[in-house]
């Protein structure tokens, strides 16, 4: 029996955080999607989770995990395929490790995915947007830094985790420009240039951010770099301050991300270029930004515009007079009846 412990440990610390130089938000969603496996294995198999073996977690027992999320846990079929990617990548590196399992192993990674339903992105209209960026205060520090940093997040496109790990020397201004240096996802790293209306919210911040023991350019009450969480308390009391100038946003779930998407539908109506849009958001490939086609509705209008409509004969529809109706199905019945033996 092959102790399951030791080779979690290395897939996570070594495998996924250094070798595959993995963000940190991966390695803690791959962490939590085991925390839920070994506790349902450690319930269903009365064993302490310490003590599962690799040999124990095969194809069925994943099969029913991800049956216990989605009907226990209430979980989508995109969060089921998230947990089952960390298994499979799991899986894949105990391949070469423990060779003896190779045929589980294999059972496990051909789990298909679920089918999972394509949702349109959420994205701010002009208007909203607007909306938003007029709520922050631009008289105090905090209402400067959150000016800045939804500004940047909107016209930059930068993930959550990306804008609240900018550091200050990842900004430079280059005459009436802002260049920004990305560290994104999966070390990938991309330059962008920003308007000058970018530039100068950036230097009211830096004129009141002073100086802080942390190299983060946005920093939270208490003089430490931003988190995640604090972006997005931000955000969400800004939304519900912008919802009395702007009634639509009430209705719509703004998370951080949907910034993201809004500096997507931007730039497409921009350029009408996917790659664009791709090396813009630093996205690996322009498959991940074929969701943005689906619900970009200035596509859909330059393809009517350009289709030409086969033409119909022209007609009115007449009823026909009720009285004939009648008569002629009282002749229709008549004649089925006389026809039976």
């Amino acid at each position: 029996m092959t102790p399951i412990a030791p080779h979690i440990t290395a897939f996570l610390q070594k495998r996924l955080a250094v070798d595959l130089r993995a963000s940190p938000h991966t390695c803690d969603t791959y962490a939590y999607a085991f925390q839920l496996l070994f506790e349902f294995m450690s319930s269903k198999l009365g064993v302490a989770p310490a003590d599962i073996v690799l040999e124990q977690l095969d194809a069925p027992l994943v099969l029913e995990f991800l049956e216990h999320i989605q009907k226990e846990r209430g979980n989508s079929p995109c969060t089921r395929n998230a947990r089952l990617a960390a298994i499979r990548s799991f899986m894949r590196f105990v391949e070469y490790r423990v060779p003896s399992l190779l045929d589980q192993v294999r059972r496990v990674r051909a789990i298909p995915a679920q089918k999972a339903d394509t949702r349109l992105v959420r994205h701010l209209t002009a208007d909203e947007q607007r909306a938003l960026l007029a709520a922050p205060a631009p008289t105090t520090r905090l209402g400067i830094r959150d000016r800045a940093m939804l500004l940047l997040a909107l016209t930059g496109g930068l993930r959550v985790s990306e804008l609240v790990g900018l550091r200050r020397d990842e900004v430079q201004f280059n005459g009436r420009y802002l260049d920004v240096r990305v560290r994104g996802k999966g070390r990938r790293e991309r330059a962008l240039t920003l308007w000058k209306s970018v530039g100068d919210a950036i230097r009211a911040w830096l004129a009141v951010r002073g100086e802080a023991p942390t190299p983060e350019l946005f920093l939270n009450a208490w003089d430490k770099h931003m988190t995640r969480s604090g972006f997005e308390r931000v955000l969400a009391k800004h939304v519900a301050a912008a919802t009395a100038q702007c009634r639509s946003l009430g209705t719509k779930r703004i998370s951080p991300h949907a910034l993201r998407h809004t500096c997507a539908f931007n730039t497409l109506q921009a350029t009408r270029d996917i790659r664009k849009v791709s090396l813009w958001l630093g996205h690996a490939s322009t498959q991940t930004t074929d969701v943005y086609l689906q619900a970009d509705p200035t596509q859909k209008l330059e393809a009517l515009g350009a289709m030409k409509v086969p033409a119909l004969r022209p007609g009115k529809f007449r009823p026909p007079d009720r009285l004939i109706a009648a008569l002629r199905a009282s002749r229709v019945m008549r004649s089925d009846h006389g026809k039976q033996p």
